[in-house]
């Protein structure tokens, strides 16, 4: 029987552990803090030896493969010695896509990736297809495979998990955009950054498609770099394209192979510059895949927006409080604040991911009146200060969540937005972005 060590026990680590097990390997899951009772739960219940809080180097370097939480960087002393005992390390889904027999749709891109997945998702549920989620959403697809394999996939890919993959094969990708984010690991270098993204070319089968913004001229350059066999899509909100999606008449128009489908932009549940992108390419996967017109513009119509990306909570004397704690980089806040038609207050820091603050100073002047900056670290809250003093005046600091929502409540009126978009990760007060964004949402119902 073969050894499969897996590093890390969160979802996609105990999903790569319940498949391995299925599969007849010897499993040995080892994470070096402290593993969650649901997991452990499931691990005890399938007999599958496990260690938390260390990690025993003789145990796993006995593997004969190793599947590597995506958190855990590359570049550490533990992975280095495991390669180089020639030892293979992968990620969780591409041990769980050897399992599987589905058509494979991988999504990425710095934003919108995880609304994409989920209106594609969406859309070809509203089809009837046999269709599951996963990645960075939804249950780990190992464990799905494992319990159930289905006819299609809808994948949301970070750049940490396209690192780990090697022999995936995508039959549709989606490269929606690429802006600085993650650099401090890729050593600072957005090339190395850029590399990673890029990779979702490189998966795709050789009759597989790639649905790609054509605004995005970084995008445009790496694909011209590169060769694929792959059929390429473009989507576009500033020209006219062939083959793919564009804007024309105030109406999205989408043709592929002859055959067109339009709507209204404003009949588009999701609303504002990038929210049109997602829905462009969602809608252009699922004509590739021949989903029928009128599911497609149901579906588009009456999706509904996720929690924390620019998620409505309550209004409270006339202002509106927006939730969007998944702006965990510089362009993700740009595109919602581009969005944002009324006086904005803004929520706004956390672990500053080496973050130019001057994209956003334009918008700032024009949309924001006050900027409360929330995080631990001074010297980030410093770096806000000093990129918006010249355009803001009112610039304070916050020394927890609901000390920020209060002030930001201060500075409000009848008509106001507080918009909580950080730009920031969220590790340095918050487990993860959720907890940051249930933390807002719970302080905004206190007022």
């Amino acid at each position: 029987m073969q050894k499969l060590v897996v590093l890390g026990a969160g979802e996609s680590g105990t999903g790569a552990a319940v498949l391995a097990h299925k599969e007849g390997y010897q499993v040995f899951v080892s994470d070096k803090g402290e593993i969650k009772k649901e997991y452990k739960d499931v691990l005890l219940n399938l007999e599958i030896d496990w260690e938390e809080g260390q990690h025993t180097e003789d145990k796993i370097l006995e593997a004969v493969e190793v599947v590597k939480s995506p958190g855990i960087p590359d570049n550490i002393e533990l992975i280095q010695k495991i390669r180089s005992m020639g030892i293979g390390v992968i990620d969780e889904l591409e041990f769980a896509g050897r399992y599987s027999k589905a058509v494979m749709i991988g999504v990425t891109g710095t934003n919108g990736k995880t609304t994409t997945t989920n209106l594609i998702h969406h859309i070809l549920t509203n089809a009837k297809m046999d269709v599951g989620m996963a990645g960075n959403v939804g249950d780990s697809l190992a464990r799905q495979v494992a319990e159930k394999d289905r006819d299609y996939f809808v994948i949301e890919l970070s750049s940490f998990q396209l690192d780990g993959m090697k022999e995936f094969a995508l039959d549709i990708g989606v490269l929606l955009n690429i802006t600085p984010d993650h650099l401090d690991r890729y050593e600072g270098e957005m090339q190395n950054y850029t590399d990673s993204k890029m990779k979702i070319l490189e998966l795709l089968k050789d009759d597989g498609a790639l649905i790609y913004c054509h605004d995005d001229q970084l995008v445009i350059s790496e694909i011209e770099k590169r060769k694929t066999n792959a059929v390429l899509v473009p989507f576009s909100i500033k020209e006219k394209v062939d083959g793919g999606a564009h804007i024309e008449n105030e109406s999205l128009l989408i043709q592929i192979n002859q055959i067109q489908f339009n709507m209204l932009l404003q009949e588009l549940a999701l609303q504002g510059k990038h929210n049109i992108y997602n829905s462009m390419a969602a809608g252009v996967v699922s004509r590739i895949l021949e989903v029928r017109k009128e599911v497609i513009r149901h579906s588009l119509m009456n999706f509904t927006s996720l929690e924390h990306r620019m998620e409505h909570v309550v209004k409270v004397h006339g202002i509106e409080f927006i939730n969007d704690s998944k702006a965990t980089n510089v362009n993700s806040t740009w595109y919602t604040l581009e969005s944002m038609t009324k006086p904005v207050v803004w929520i706004v820091g956390g672990v500053d991911k080496g973050n130019n603050y001057n994209e956003l100073k334009e918008l700032v002047s024009k949309k924001v009146k006050a900027i409360v900056c929330i995080g631990a670290d001074a010297k980030s809250n410093r770096k806000i200060h000093r990129s918006f003093r010249e355009d803001q005046e009112l610039i304070v600091d916050a020394v927890s969540m609901e000390d920020a929502v209060k002030k930001a409540y201060r500075f409000g009126k009848k008509g106001d937005i507080v918009l909580l978009s950080p730009a920031c990760a969220s590790f340095d007060m918050f487990k993860n972005y959720e907890e940051r964004g249930w933390r807002f949402k719970r302080a905004v119902r206190e007022l």
